[in-house]
């Protein structure tokens, strides 16, 4: 096996044991890239056609941290999905957030937690992908002019279907 393999196997085995979702990689597009100074992220396709993201870091992220990376790269997100177990992670984080912000208020509308969704902490990450901007995949380089360079050329657009 060469290392690829077990890369591919590594990224499978993370996102079963802590996101609770059996995947099958297909081909890994951009690996252990670094798109921060602490955060690195992995471009993968799935055998079901599904374009993911993994993304870790040794500092705290919030969900706003992995959006605006996620923006950075050239990505577009369709799904953030939460931890092994915890199918309503991001909700339940914006209300407890919420009531610390205003602990009186009874009528909590979806409207309301918007915001404090952004702020539920989410290290690692794994993000279904929608669409590839322009066909390029950045990573962070403090060398670059912008600090962002091409770390992959990759055509991808999901269709939504019903």
């Amino acid at each position: 096996m060469n290392q690829a393999t077990y890369d591919e196997l590594a990224l499978e085995r993370i996102a079963k044991e802590k996101f609770g979702l059996s995947i099958d990689i297909q081909s890994i597009i951009l690996f252990h890239a670094d798109v921060s100074r602490t955060a690195k992220a992995s471009v993968f396709l799935t055998n079901k056609k599904q374009l993911m993201l993994y993304l870790e870091a040794t500092s705290p992220l919030i969900l706003s941290d992995v959006k605006k990376i996620i923006s950075k790269m050239g990505l577009r997100a369709e799904l953030f999905l939460p931890p092994k177990g915890q199918p309503h992670y991001f909700e339940e984080i914006a209300q407890y957030k919420f009531r610390e912000v205003f602990p009186g208020r009874k009528h909590i509308t979806d409207e309301d937690l918007l915001f404090y969704k952004t702020l539920a902490p989410y290290n690692p990450a794994l993000v279904v992908i929608s669409e590839v901007k322009n066909g390029e995949i950045y990573q962070f380089d403090p060398d670059a002019r912008d600090d962002w360079r091409v770390g992959a050329r990759f055509y991808y657009r999901r269709i939504p279907t019903s």
